[in-house]
């Protein structure tokens, strides 16, 4: 005898593993050992700045240069201590910065100006680490072998003097006199002209040498950066610090630089001219240099206070690199000679920045913002289920039920997202959420109207769950697509807080997947195989009457086998 068989799947044990899934999503969030969503600007207060980019010329902006930028304005946003903050290139010539807990005034102080690019002479330099410091050199020809600098400065200790007076020949020692305390270093310059000769004769103060022998990279702050005071610094990567003298060549007199290989050579060079003012000071800038003893045959190359590069002029240039044009070589990659040579030509000539719009948030005004979003969710989720119970009767607790799991989901993906990966969710990220709520309840009577519509063309209940599944599926994925593709080209296309927004509806949208997939479906079918929901009992959601069918959808499939034929049940 032939017999068929079909292939069901087990309600119940999607359940279980579902349950098991969100079980260790809240593990996940309680070893991050946060519990509150991270949130943005708009919700905890600060300020954002859209800064618009221009060239001196009016032409397009370099891409390169307006990277460069941000990259300087990260470190300036970061050099306050303020944590969270984020700063962005928007479109082709726009940067946001977003910093939490900052006046606006403070903000625009901070990032609006534009970097200064300078050529200081090198007076002292020392590794982190205590070894020697290789250094690129200048030539106005082929690139020639970097001498090696050697940094090194003696420790400096000093004992408080102690004062002793005598009386009737009795001596006792009087309180160890304070140590002076310096005076604070001038935040600007002072107004007093010197010429390039007088620069480079300047020599550091026993201050400034003592400063520098007790400086500590990513430790000690460095000096302000003053066009006409030494400065004591590292450089980006804190791996040396500088003594360095007042600024001789400002960055504004280098028309151009370059990086590539010259012919005849393997080694990247970067190459680099000035305007008539600039060749003039740089030719006696080297002279000076080439009759130097390491370290201070070196010139520094510093944007916004941190040395770039450090390269140093060989004694084969006693006459100075004459004509205006140069050439950096030394140990470079293609990368190391490129980012030089960007910083050279944006300090060369820099970007003008505009301030395009600023935000301000205090923070009673984001609490307020959140508790109105809040608000509106708790409202959306209410209307949602009260429609549910008026219409579907018992079938709302599958709705309430299924939003519950959606918001657990939701809320540890939210949680995680924003420890890992830095996600904020924003005002607009909530009304991505609460639109997701929508989507959510279009699944729900997708399916349930589509069970009725079975039960309706004379299917048993079990049979209609089953079918409309089927049938009702497809077009919930085509629902949920057409939201997720809709999310997908506005986080692509949008800037600013709008991709919050679209995340959010992105992440809630995947969210409904699969939740009608792994938790709706399988509860109907638990559902419908119960007494009450099975047998069609009043205010199920499942009544002939209530659905419009012309007879109750029993299919207790042992109760009608026990039924005689012709008999009672």
């Amino acid at each position: 005898m032939a017999t068929t068989s079909r292939k069901h799947s087990n309600p119940v044990r999607t359940l279980v593993v579902l349950a098991l899934v969100i079980a260790g999503l809240f593990t996940l969030v309680a070893v991050s050992g946060t519990w509150a969503p991270k949130l943005g600007l708009d919700l905890r207060g600060g300020s954002t700045i859209t800064l618009t980019a221009s060239t001196p010329d009016g032409g397009a902006v370099d891409p390169a240069s307006l990277e460069l930028a941000r990259t300087i304005i990260q470190q300036r946003v970061d050099a306050i201590g303020v944590g969270e903050s984020e700063v962005t290139t928007s479109g082709e010539r726009q940067i946001v910065v977003s910093v939490p807990n900052v006046q606006k005034d403070d903000l625009v102080k901070m990032v609006g100006q534009t970097a200064q690019l300078y050529f200081r002479k090198v007076y002292n330099a020392e590794a982190s680490t205590g070894v020697v410091t290789p250094t690129p050199s200048a030539s106005a020809g082929q690139g020639t072998t970097a001498p090696t600098a050697t940094a090194s400065a003696e420790p400096s200790a000093s004992a408080a003097p102690t004062a002793t007076a005598s009386s009737t020949g009795n001596k006792r020692p009087l309180p160890a006199l304070p140590t002076p305390v310096a005076s604070p270093r001038p935040t600007a310059p002072s107004g007093e002209t010197k010429s390039l000769d007088e620069l480079l004769k300047w020599e550091p103060s026993d201050r400034d040498n003592s400063e520098f022998d007790e400086f500590q990279c990513g430790q000690t702050s460095p000096t302000p950066d003053v066009t006409d005071q030494p400065l004591i610094t590292c450089d980006r990567e804190n791996a040396y610090k500088y003594l360095l003298g007042p600024v001789l060549i400002p960055g504004k007199e280098v028309t151009k630089a370059q990086a590539g290989i010259p012919q005849s050579s393997v080694a990247y060079v970067v190459t680099l001219s000035f305007n008539t003012e600039g060749a003039a000071k740089f030719q006696t800038v080297t002279a000076h240099l080439a009759a130097q003893q390491s370290p201070q045959n070196q010139f520094g190359i510093v944007l916004d206070g941190l040395v770039i590069s450090a390269p140093s002029v060989g004694s084969q240039y006693a006459t100075g690199i004459a004509g205006g044009n140069a050439e950096i070589s030394g140990s470079f990659t293609q990368k190391t000679a490129t980012d030089l040579a960007t910083v050279l030509s944006y300090g060369a000539l820099p970007l003008a920045f505009e301030v395009s719009s600023v935000e301000n948030v205090s923070a009673k005004l984001g609490g307020d913002q959140l508790q109105a979003g809040i608000i509106a969710g708790i409202i959306g989720l209410a209307l949602v289920l009260l429609y549910s119970i008026l219409y579907y009767r018992g079938l709302s607790v599958v709705v309430a039920l299924s939003l519950v799991v959606a918001f657990g989901l939701t809320w540890a993906l939210v949680v995680l997202l924003g420890a890992s990966m830095g996600f904020a969710l924003n005002l607009p990220g909530i009304a991505g959420a609460i639109v997701a709520i929508g989507v959510t309840a279009d699944s729900f009577i997708i399916y349930f109207e589509r069970i009725r519509d079975e039960v309706r063309e004379g299917r048993s209940l079990r049979t209609a769950i089953e079918t409309g599944w089927v049938r009702s599926r497809k077009t919930i994925l085509v629902a949920d697509s057409v939201s997720l593709l809709s999310a997908v080209v506005l986080f692509i296309l949008a800037i600013g807080a709008v991709k919050g927004f679209a995340f959010t509806l992105g992440l809630t949208t995947l969210i409904d997947i699969a939740v009608v997939f792994f938790f709706t479906k399988p509860m109907m079918t638990v559902l419908g195989r119960t007494r009450f929901f099975g047998e069609g009992h009043r205010f199920s959601g499942f009544e002939a009457e209530h659905m419009g069918a012309s007879n109750p959808p029993l299919h207790n499939s042992r109760r009608q086998a026990a039924a005689p034929a012709g008999g009672e049940a």
